[in-house]
């Protein structure tokens, strides 16, 4: 699977796919009062089919509803249905069961089989309405769904899942195995004696988002200075979003070039926020991680990840000792088994990197064969 993402040219008929949008708004929040009032009376959960036919009954109802399309009013009940499904299954993972949102910050819809049409060139129907997209790149393979999303500043993104296998990148084979640590002071540090500082872009912007923060708070609700005090705040946003990911694409192809494995200690990071709060989110390791394992995929690289609780910042890489405690303010520690001097990252990636190895079969190496890399 391969998402392509377009952008829509801004015209004055792109108020019907936000009023669309709008709509299925109205409906999701509909569907989710239904699943939490059955509970309520019957103690149990309402099946996706049952809720499906109810909607769709309603819609012939309502005018406004209708501007949804029946394949976008199921994928919404799909939707809150695998929420529901993982809060049930996977609680002790931190999923929570889906909430209501506001209509006017409900962000997409989405089509499957039917309800669009490409016509060639830069332009697609979407209900009967012809709309053109800026055309950037070619769209091949089978078309799974297209997605019509809406971002804080208003602009309508179209977002197409396409079945495409494509020719991977040109695999370039080093026989490298690496293990990194993520740190709140360095964003990684690599077993071969490296480390990478974040930029960290939404500290360097905190002035500028602070000043239009206050500048949209002062402003008179519903007024048009509002209104372009909002717009303004989520460019700031925006810009922090767009550079920080810029950021990940590079570094992600940069390591995939270098390393044919690539090591990581997996990450609780709903824990993490709870104690470091907006550090953690600007930083972004899960979303530089996505990032990493699609280039990786494409490039014919491995990703390991170990397990949470391996003690790697506790256990010396040179003898094996454990540490029964070591406080997060300790960043170096002598071993007291082989008297090693040991920094607190640098080990953890080393360890990181023999775990990695070892459940690949390879022992303590930092070279792979060929072979395993491919």
């Amino acid at each position: 699977m391969k998402s392509l993402k377009f952008k829509l040219y801004e015209h004055k008929l792109n108020r019907h796919l936000k009023r669309t949008i709008n709509a299925a708004g109205v409906i999701y929040n509909h569907c989710l009062a239904l699943h939490k009032r059955y509970y309520r009376m019957y103690g149990k959960h309402l099946k996706c089919s049952r809720l499906q036919k109810h909607i769709a009954k309603l819609r012939k109802r309502n005018p406004f509803w209708q501007q949804v399309g029946s394949q976008a009013v199921q994928d919404i009940c799909q939707r809150i249905e695998k929420a529901y499904q993982l809060f049930f299954k996977h609680p002790q993972k931190g999923f929570r069961p889906p909430t209501f949102k506001k209509v006017r910050k409900y962000k997409s819809f989405t089509l499957k089989q039917a309800g669009y049409k490409f016509l060639g060139g830069n332009r697609i129907k979407i209900a009967n309405r012809v709309y053109k997209f800026c055309n950037s790149r070619p769209i091949e393979g089978t078309i799974k769904t297209l997605t019509i999303k809406r971002t804080p500043l208003g602009e309508i993104f179209m977002i197409v899942v396409v079945n495409n296998e494509s020719e991977p990148f040109a695999k370039l084979v080093t026989g490298k195995i690496a293990g990194f640590d993520f740190g709140l002071k360095t964003f990684l540090t690599c077993s071969e004696g490296f480390k990478i500082e974040s930029p960290e872009f939404f500290s360097q912007s905190i002035n500028e988002v602070k000043k239009a923060n206050r500048n949209h708070s002062r402003k008179q609700k519903g007024s048009n200075s509002r209104e372009k005090a909002r717009l303004n705040l989520a460019r700031r946003y925006e810009d922090i979003t767009h550079r920080r990911e810029d950021w990940f694409w590079k570094l992600a192809h940069d390591l995939c070039k270098r390393f044919d494995v690539l090591c990581f200690e997996t990450l609780n990071i709903k824990a993490m926020q709870k104690l470091w709060g907006r550090k953690i989110g600007d930083l972004g390791f899960a979303k530089f991680l996505n990032i990493l394992e699609w280039v990786a995929h494409k490039r014919g690289k491995q990703i390991i990840y170990i397990d949470q609780w391996y003690p790697s910042s506790k256990t010396c890489s040179c003898c094996g000792h454990v540490l029964e405690n070591l406080d997060l303010d300790v960043r170096r520690w002598r071993c007291p088994s082989c008297q090693s001097k040991n920094d607190r990252d640098g080990n953890a990636a080393i360890n990181i990197r023999k775990v990695g190895a070892s459940t690949l079969g390879l022992g303590d190496v930092r070279q792979v064969q060929p072979a395993i890399s491919a």
